[in-house]
């Protein structure tokens, strides 16, 4: 299988420089550097590349504004927090070849005249924060970065890792730039948008570590070329974190336009002691609860947003018919009660409120109007949250009771037909 971003992993000393220069990097910056701006991003354009984080947004598009934007001086920051359980994908990189994510954030520096990046790379990834600090260490001692880049004078660029304290919510990247600059993580009021009013109020291209990864690939290969590798609506490559009680686990970069059925059943070896498998949990925690009956749908943003679900970040968990839909929803639950940054109400309350609704549930103690209380709370989450986090959290209850609703209203009854949940 044809890769791009995961073609060095175990073949070089994450690292260093003159191993990463050999097999192939820097390519990208060098050519950039011979390019006009608008010529690059108009490459990055045609590959058809989507915010690999989540939200999906056309990164050519996003950079294009970001290069319009005349004021200055203007921040590369890079969102490595991956604090979505079930995501794993960031880390590989980071801890295998940081060189590819550091020349992406270079490449960008140079076309939009940023001289200062940050890399804020979630607290419990201390270990890779060392390397990456290295990393960067060796790529200012080759002169790659530092002052005058490849003796391009006034080509100035300097990155610093930031360290997270272990706050979901700085996944958003305006909470995650609150962070760097010392503020409690929390997310901002948008409009301003980030690309018009980021880092310290000034202009801010803030991307996910697999989007930035992708660039120096794009600009040595071509835009066209990469895009070519996915389908007509998703360019390039994807990687994706296969958890849960699947055969083989782990991370797989596959071509937008493989199925999810190819991906758990011919890369992940299937569900695990024979059992059968009753829903994925696609995207994160945050994501979509779906049957076996939708695994044919493609990994393409097209195809699975008229199926009615969400890519996210790229995390599949396969769930099998040994769980109760209800006690994997509590764990769900829990977590966003926990990561609520307590902002706005109906997160911060709604949040707490659902937790104690299906607690009810799990214990045989709800009712059918504590079924319906759920049902609406949800939706009001969705649509009145301030952030992503809270409007995101209701998204596994409403699609496992689409889905499961059956299996709730057994648990009205007192009845767990798994076993699993601490029934009367």
């Amino acid at each position: 299988m044809d890769k791009v971003l995961s073609a060095r992993f175990g073949k070089i000393k994450p690292d260093s420089v003159e191993e990463y220069i050999a097999a192939g990097g820097y390519e990208g910056l060098k050519k950039t550097m011979a390019m006009e701006h608008v010529d690059a991003i108009e490459e990055i354009k045609k590959a058809n590349l989507f915010g690999r984080g989540g939200a999906a947004y056309p990164t050519g598009i996003k950079w294009e504004q970001a290069y319009a934007i005349q004021r200055g001086p203007k921040y590369m920051v890079c969102n490595g927090d991956e604090g979505e359980p079930g995501t794993f994908k960031d880390r590989h990189i980071l801890s295998e070849d940081p060189f590819e994510l550091i020349e992406g954030m270079t490449i960008g520096a140079y076309i939009m005249g940023a001289r200062e990046g940050y890399i804020y790379i979630r607290g419990e990834y201390t270990a890779i924060q060392k390397i990456v600090d290295s990393a960067i260490k060796n790529a200012e001692k080759a002169g790659y970065l530092g002052k005058n880049i490849l003796g391009r004078e006034g080509f100035d660029f300097t990155l610093k890792v930031v360290s997270g304290a272990g706050a979901y919510v700085c996944g958003e990247n305006t909470a995650l730039v609150e962070s760097i600059e010392g503020k409690t993580g929390r997310p901002r009021q948008k409009p301003p948008y980030i690309k018009n009013c980021g880092l310290y109020q000034m202009p801010t291209i803030l991307n996910n570590v697999e989007t930035y990864s992708c660039i120096p690939w794009i600009i040595k290969d071509g835009g066209d070329t990469f895009s070519k590798k996915g389908t007509e609506f998703s360019g390039g490559t994807k990687l994706m974190c296969l958890s849960g009680n699947v055969q083989n686990r782990g991370v797989y970069e596959i071509p937008f336009g493989m199925t999810l059925r190819e991906l758990i059943y011919d890369l992940g070896g299937g569900v695990t002691n024979g059992r059968k498998l009753k829903f994925v949990h696609l995207g994160g925690q945050s994501g979509s609860c779906f049957p076996e009956s939708l695994l044919d749908t493609k990994i393409c943003y097209y195809d699975l947003k008229k199926a009615g679900i969400s890519l996210g970040s790229g995390a599949v968990v396969v769930v099998d018919d040994s769980h109760c839909a209800v006690d994997y929803l509590k764990n769900s639950m829990e977590f966003f009660e926990e990561e609520s940054c307590g902002k706005c109400t109906p997160c911060r309350e709604g949040t707490y409120r659902l937790v104690e609704l299906v607690d009810k549930f799990t214990e045989g103690t709800a009712t059918m109007e504590d079924f319906n209380k759920m049902k609406s709370l949800a939706q009001t989450m969705k649509t009145s949250s301030f952030c992503g986090l809270g409007q995101s959290a209701p998204v596994p209850l409403l699609t496992l009771i689409k889905y499961f609703e059956e299996e709730f209203l057994e648990h009205i009854n007192g009845t767990c037909r798994t076993g699993v949940c601490k029934m009367r």
